[in-house]
């Protein structure tokens, strides 16, 4: 009988292990997140399940171009993608990013991708406040972006609200793939 409570014992010391590693896992280094509309189309389906990088930002700061998601409000997640950085001013007409009044390409479109349709605008139209991105903030948009909330609604984003950068949509299957510039 005391090799049963024995075997007992040690599979809820693995459970108790197992579960406490996946914690860890989830809370600091990776969690899931599931795309909730249009906003980033046609990189990001709705519904892509992905695994999102919570420590690349814990010693590196955000990057252009990457898609990150953030704390938009107290009870929902964004995805979106990184425009501009601190100290940068962002502009676009005719279509075209200027990133401090050089253009920019943005490699990630492809010549049949009709949502980047993007109307003219500067950030300080948007913002108000701002002739740059301030210290500690990045300026988001959606791919999609005649359907998308973002930085032009928002304002600058707090680098703190970035949850972490999407690295792997790993659901459905057959859009398996790494995220990237």
């Amino acid at each position: 009988m005391a090799k049963g409570k024995n075997e007992w014992f040690d599979w809820f010391k693995a459970l108790l292990i197992a579960l406490g590693l996946a914690f860890l896992v989830r809370t600091f280094l990776f969690t899931p997140i599931i795309v909730d509309g249009p906003s980033m189309a046609p990189t990001l389906h709705d519904r892509d399940q992905m695994i999102v990088n919570k420590f690349t930002y814990r010693f590196n700061e955000p990057d252009r171009f990457d898609i990150v998601v953030f704390h938009a409000n107290d009870q929902k997640d964004f995805i979106k993608r990184v425009i501009a950085l601190p100290g940068e001013h962002v502009a676009y007409k005719d279509n075209i990013l200027y990133i401090n009044g050089k253009p920019i390409e943005e490699k990630f479109f492809t010549e049949n991708d009709i949502s980047i349709e993007t109307n003219d605008f500067t950030l300080e139209e948007i913002t108000g406040n701002y002739s740059t991105v301030p210290e500690g903030h990045v300026f988001v948009l959606g791919d999609n972006r005649t359907n998308s909330t973002d930085s032009r609604l928002l304002g600058p984003i707090s680098i703190e609200q970035i949850v972490g950068k999407a690295s792997v949509i790993y659901w459905p299957f057959e859009r398996l793939q790494f995220i990237g510039e």
